[in-house]
Order: structure tokens, then sequence, then C-alpha cells
């Protein structure tokens, strides 16, 4: 029916036919309704969205909707009777529309009612018979409607008696399981008026589904009823079936590991009353318990450890849980609660070992000799945290295991490089599967005592991810003040980290932490000069790879000149690895002419020469390219640092036809791209000042700048009184002079600022022939970090202007500069050049 029906029959349209009481109903009685019982033709309409009350039952009602509580208090005091129709779909509302509702529903009787606090009404109903809605009289304030009343259709057969037998059948079977299926049920079923109740009751039992019920309900054919009720009560024997066959499963393990607990239990007590050996599981826990007594445990650890050893005990050896505890208890009894070793604290041994087993190094012994010294004035000082910092292939892993060495403590090395996990450092929590202690405890447990030096390779290089931050774990471990109770995630047991002396690796300080940076000590091993690295190498290098190719000292030889060729034109990193794989590279090549040589024939030393090097080398990999590169003005050389040292930087500078721009290349970054600029500003003033060059000359022509390496990123403000430099030659005609080289930050008013690395980029310098050094005035005072080898044959000037520095750089001038003539017709050679440079990140 439409709401536009409904409005039509509305109360406000013919109030009198809507009005309850004049409406006189003829007396009928149907077959499950009492002769003395007058249906009404008109239902006030109550929506429910629960399982429906088939007829002849009784059930509880709770209404909370105060519409539907004032329309209980109207019928009850009418007939007492009201219509339950079922909600299509969503929940009952006090504006639901009649649209939404079911066509069929039930007549039901109220028997009780009870009013409770809150305003919602429980009912007790007797459920007389179904109905259908055949139009609404009324939607405010109430939903009344006409009914039609329905009778059940029944009909007598064989078969109707077989499906009453089959569905009594399937009841007593589910009364064994379902609960709602009990004997007194079966027993109102026997003595049931009709068929038709008797499916009513069953398949209130069952508790079918929504539309399932709805569908049972608008069934008026009593067999009909009967064939929907046995699919129904299959399904649901088919459901009692299976969960039997669940509870048989379970009980049956149940059983199986009651009977073998407790025969394990009598076996136990057996064998402890004959006095056999126990074994198995209570032999280990025996065994924990001694060591956990011999360990040396604080009172705190200790207790934990035998609450889980009696925990261990309960469990039973095919528990999950069983090995998750032996492998803890094993983890706790394997740490070195109370272990330590000796320190060695003779100073002038520590001294002889580590100049034997190092090449300069002075700070890094300096300060090793300091700690033993403290150490032996004061015996409970707390564990230091060492950090060195230096390119690659300095030695600062082997410097570490010579501390180790020189102390006489156990040593273990783990690398953080790459590590994004938290767990790694403070251990995975033992809810997980494969938990394990972090790191710094299963370092402890392998080294074997509490005062180990633990080696952090690459602490700069630690990684962040939604795993947490390993770098802010660090300071709980690191902290002198906080690791003495270091908490990890595994043991769940404070741990004393405060003896261990750690020792951290790092290229750069630029990407460690800042609070991580601020407790550690920072000692810089800045590379090696060409001295250093010969003297290394005759001491140290070829001695060790001579051996490891199976190579006797008197079977090959490297010249002097020969292995200076080598550093020069193969190795010139400021570390030794190079060096190192190198010189394995010759003495493998030398064990293959060995072996492959006649046998019959003695054999000779075999010498490495200077003038054999591409033999066998190869090409060489470095050019000394400052004389040839500086071949134009706009050419000059700077000062830069990177990660793997000092190095020497090119920057290059030409006009070209254009407008007048300036433009940059060589992957500057935005620092430097504003040097860069400032650079501009102050050798175009300058040179328009000095009549060098006029307006005409700067609308005709961009200055374009560059630096070699291209595909290297750099950056950093170091670079700028080098970048003026270039600048300034280019638009004076003034050549560079040649084998000097220039650091510092300049000023939009040519003040020359302080920059940092000095002592790397004096050593780069240095290893490139580099013979002059330009050093901001300012950085003077960083000139007594540098080795004295390090400024030996370099003369340095400090400069606070960068006037002074094109007065020291360039030469003096030729020509002046106009727009009729240009000096830059010489055409640099940068390109034909092999650059050899490394990263410049500059600082």
């Amino acid at each position: 029916m439409s709401p536009k029906d409904s409005q039509k029959d509305s109360p406000k349209d013919s109030p009198k036919e809507t009005s309850v009481e004049e409406v006189k109903a003829p007396a009928k009685s149907g077959n499950l309704i009492p002769q003395d019982q007058i249906l009404p033709p008109n239902l006030f309409i109550l929506p429910t969205n629960s399982p429906i009350v088939f007829p002849t039952l009784l059930a509880p009602l709770l209404i909370t909707h105060p519409r539907y509580v004032s329309m209980i208090e109207e019928a009850i005091n009418r007939q007492r009777m009201i219509g339950l129709l079922l909600t299509r779909d969503g929940d009952v509302t006090d504006d639901i529309k009649p649209e939404n509702l079911y066509d069929i529903g039930v007549a039901v009787k109220i028997i009780k009612r009870l009013k409770m606090p809150d305003g919602s009404v429980n009912l007790l109903v007797h459920s007389m018979k179904r109905f259908r809605s055949r139009r609404v009289l009324s939607i405010q304030p109430y939903l009344v409607v006409e009914t039609e009343y329905l009778d059940d259709i029944n009909e007598k057969s064989t078969e109707m008696d077989a499906l009453t037998r089959s569905v009594i059948s399937h009841v007593k079977k589910l009364s064994e399981i379902n609960p709602f299926f009990t004997e007194e049920m079966r027993l109102a079923m026997i003595n049931a008026p009709g068929a038709g109740t008797v499916a009513d009751l069953v398949a209130f039992a069952l508790t079918l589904q929504k539309s399932d019920a709805q569908d049972f309900l608008e069934t008026l054919s009593v067999k009909s009823r009967f064939e929907k009720l046995l699919t129904h009560l299959k399904r649901e024997q088919d459901v009692a079936d299976l969960q039997r066959k669940i509870n048989d499963e379970v009980n049956t393990k149940l059983t199986k590991l009651q009977r073998e607990f407790f025969l394990k239990e009598q076996l136990r007590t057996i064998k402890k009353e004959l006095g056999v050996e126990i074994e198995g599981k209570d032999k280990s826990a025996k065994t924990f318990r001694e060591k956990i007594e011999a360990a040396g445990m604080p009172e705190e650890a200790k207790k934990a450890a035998l609450e889980e050893v009696e925990k261990f005990e309960s469990l039973s050896e095919n528990s999950p849980e069983f090995n998750i505890s032996r492998t803890y208890l094993e983890t706790l009894c394997a740490l070195p609660w109370n272990k330590e070793t000796n320190d060695n604290l003779d100073i002038h041994h520590a001294k002889s070992i580590l100049d034997s087993e190092h090449y300069g190094l002075e700070k890094v012994k300096e300060r090793i000799l300091e700690f033993l010294a403290v150490k032996k004035l004061k015996a409970d000082q707390k564990g230091s945290i060492i950090c060195l910092v230096g390119p690659p292939g300095v030695g600062k892993t082997s410097v570490g295991k010579s501390i180790a060495k020189t102390l006489g403590r156990n040593f273990f090395r783990f690398s953080l490089g790459g590590m994004r996990d938290e767990a790694e450092i403070k251990g995975h929590r033992r809810t997980y599967i494969g938990a394990m202690p972090g790191k710094f405890i299963q370092g402890l447990k392998r080294a074997g005592t509490k005062n180990a030096v633990l080696m952090l390779d690459e602490i700069d290089k630690l990684g962040q991810s939604f795993q947490g931050d390993p770098a802010s774990a660090l300071l709980e471990v690191l902290d002198p003040e906080q690791n003495s109770a270091f908490l990890d995630h595994y043991l769940d047991i404070p741990f004393d980290l405060s003896k261990i002396l750690f020792i951290t690796t790092a290229n750069t300080t630029a990407t460690i932490l800042p609070p991580l940076l601020d407790r550690m000590e920072i000692i810089e091993l800045p590379g090696y000069t060409l001295e250093e690295k010969e003297n290394i190498a005759v001491r140290y290098v070829i001695p060790k790879e001579l051996e490891t190719n199976g190579l006797k000292p008197n079977q090959l030889k490297i010249e002097a000149k020969a292995l200076r060729k080598l550093m020069t034109d193969y190795a010139r990193e400021p570390g030794l690895r190079s060096l190192q794989k190198l010189i394995n590279r010759i003495a493998r090549k030398a064990a293959a002419q060995i072996v492959s040589a006649d046998p019959n024939i003695p054999q000779k030393t075999i010498f490495v020469r200077e003038n054999d090097l591409v033999t066998w080398l190869g090409p060489k990999r470095y050019y000394n390219e400052v004389a040839e590169r500086i071949v134009s003005p706009g050419i000059v050389v700077g000062l830069a640092w990177t990660a793997q040292g000092g190095e020497i930087l090119f920057v290059e500078a030409t006009d070209v036809p254009g407008t007048g721009s300036l433009k940059l290349t060589g992957q500057m970054g935005e620092v430097m791209t504003e040097s860069a600029n400032i650079a501009w500003t102050y050798a175009k003033k300058k040179a328009v000042a000095e009549n060098l060059i006029d307006m005409k000359y700067l609308k005709r022509n961009d200055i374009h700048l560059h630096i070699p390496a291209g595909a290297i990123p750099k950056d950093g403000p170091s670079a700028g009184i080098t970048m003026a430099t270039a600048l300034y030659s280019l638009l004076s005609g003034r050549k560079s002079k040649q084998k000097i080289a220039m650091t510092g930050e300049l000023s939009l008013v040519g003040k020359v600022l302080p920059v940092g690395g000095i002592k790397e980029k004096i050593l780069g310098a240095k290893r490139a022939g580099i013979q002059t050094i330009i050093l901001p005035k300012l950085n003077e005072k960083d000139i007594q970090d540098v080795p004295e080898y390090g400024l030996k044959g370099i003369e340095i000037k400090y400069v606070s202007h960068v006037d002074e520095v094109f007065d020291i750089v360039l030469n003096p001038p030729i020509k002046k500069k106009g727009p009729e003539a240009s000096p830059h017709k010489v055409k640099s050679k940068a390109a034909d050049i092999q650059p050899g440079l490394r990263m410049k990140n500059l600082k």
C-alpha cells in the first residue's frame, strides 16, 4: 500500500472508521483459538526485528521506543491484543513506514506487563493466530491496520503422517545435543492439538534466520511447512554431528595428555624412590638451578630465573612454550653476570703493542694510555665511549682490536650499517616467535665477560624505519649514567653494561644523532700522507700480503720508486685499503709466475720496478693534473672535504655570447649555489670598478661556472673564495699560479669566513702535490691539529679578505678587458683530462 493510500485512510480524513472502540467484529473462532476469544478486525501494529512468535506460543517482548510503550498502554486499555509484523530491513524506529513491514504477521494477546525504571516495558505475550494486513487504517498516533486472519491448510494423507513422524524422530536425535530440543518439548509436540502447531513449535526452537522465519510464517499449507522444516532439521543435525566429532577429538587429546602426565609423574616418583638418575626435563631443570646458583646473578635476576625454572618444570614437553622457556633459561645462564678479565694496566707494555701494530695515530695512542692511567688510579671507573672518525681504510677497526689486546680484554665487533629495527638493539619481546636478545646481550654472551671491548662499526650509517629508531635506542645503551641497569626486552631483567669499553667508528659525524654524538669522545683519524703510507706498506702491508699468498720475502721485492709511484698513480686515497688490494694483486701474479715456472731452473727473486707497474696493474688511475688543468684564466684550485678525506677541487669559468646571466653546472647544492651567486656579485662589482669590463660586455655575454666530476653532488660554503677567484680571473684575464689551492667562505662584502675540515683538506692537498694553501685567518687555530708531517713542504697563507686571495693566487695583469676585446679565447683542455676526483661534499 502506498503512502498516498495511507494518508487517505488517516484518522484526520475518516475518524469514525479508524476508531478502535467503535469497530464491532462478529465473533469468529479459529482452529487454535478458544471459542470465547474474539479476534478484533483491527489491530495496533508493533514492528519487531526479533524472532517470530509462532501461534500458540508464549514469549517475552521488550519495548523501548516511547511511541510503542504508549501504544501498549492503549492496547491494554482496549482489547489487550496487538499485531506483530517483522521489518523488511533495518532496525525498529519511531517513524517506521508501513511499506517497510511484511504483510503477514501474528496476533498476540498481552498476558503480563512489567514497567522498567528506564521507561521501557517487558511483556509476556501469547501468540494467537496468523493474520494478513489488508490495509492501513491509521499511521498517527499509532499504526493500525485492518486484518484478515489466516487458517492452516490441513490435509490428511499417508505422506503427511510420514512427515510428522520424521520430524519427531529428528527432534528426538537433536534433543541429545541441542538444549532447545528437550524431552518436555518432545512431549509438547505429541500432545499438540494439530500438525500445524507441531511445525510452529519446532520452527520456533530452531531460531531460524529472519527471512526463513517469515517464509515459514507465510506458508499456510501444513505439508509444505513440514517439508521446509525437514530441510532445516537436516542442516541442524549435520551441524550437531560435526560439533560432536570436534568435541570427541578434543576430549581424546585431553585424555591422552592427562594420561601421559599422570604416568610421567608416577614414573618420576618411582625413580626417586629407587634412586635412579633422573632424565629429560627434570635433569634439565636441575642443571638450570645449578647454573643459576653458580652464575652470580643479582637478586632480582636470580629470582626471575628461578621462577622461570618452576614454570619450565610445569610445562609439558609437547607444549609450544617448552622450548621458548628452555631457550630463555639457556640465555640467562650463559650471560657473564660476574665474569670479568683483569686489565693489564702496564703503560709501557701497552705503548709497545700500539707502536708495533700501528704507525702514527698519535692521538689514538695517547687516549688509550690516558685510559689506562686513570684506570690504574681509580679502579671503579665507568666504561668509556670512543668514536674513531676517519675515511675508509685508515685502520679504525684494527685500532679497536689493538685496544682490546692492550687491555687484555675480550673483543666483539658488529656493524650498525643499515640497521633499521630497534629490536636489534634492545631485543625482541618473548611474545614473538623467534624472539632473541639484542646485539649487545648477544655480544656479551659471545665475549664471555661483562667488561669486554665492544666495537660498533659504521655508527654513522644507522637507518630509520617504521620499526623504530635504532639511533635513539643506542642512547640508553651507551650512556654511562643509564646503562648500569640496561633493560633488554628479551631478558626483561636489568643488566649492567657500565664496565664495557665501547668503541664506535664512523666516516663522518654529520649523520650521527646529536644527542648520541654528545655522549661520545671523538678521535679523528685524518688519513695518511705519502710518506706514512710508504712506511706502513714496507712494515705491515707487504709482509702481510706476501704471507697471505704463500710467498717468502726473498721471492718478491717491490722497489721503493715503484711503491711510491703505485701510491701516487694507483692508490691515492687517504686510507690503505686500495693499496692493500693492489699489493695483493701483485703478489697473486707473482705466485702464478712462480708456480708456472720450470721447477728444474732455480727461482730468482721477482722485482717490481717503476716502469713495470703498467704490466702488473694496468693503466694508472690518477694523473697529476694541477699543472695541466690551469691553462687559461678562469681556472683555479680549491680544497674540499669528503667522507673519504680531503680532495682538491677544480673550479672553471668561461664566458659565452648571451644575455648576461650566470649559469652553474656540476651538481651544486643549494648552499654552494648561493655561494656562487655571492662570488659572481662581488667579482662583477670589482671588475666593473676597476674598468676590467663594462655594462655592454655583461649584456652580451653569459658567464658559465662549472665544477668537474658533474655526476657527483657537491654542497657547502667553503668554495666561496675559490669561485670568486675563478670569476675574477676570467674577468681580469689573469691566470692562476700553479700548485696553489684555497678554501674559505665568502661574504657579500668580501670577508673570508672560517670553514671546517682543515686537517683533512691540508692532507688532501699534500697528496695532490699542492705547495701553497690559502686559509681563512680565523682558521689559524686549527693548524695545531695537523700533524707535523702534514705541514712539511707546504706554505700556508692566511687571509681575511678575498682581495688578498686575488693578489696571492693570480699572476700580474696582462691586458684590460672591454667590449671590443676579450682574453677568453684560450680553450680549456679539461674535457680531455681525467679528473680523478672523488665525492666533494664541502663543509
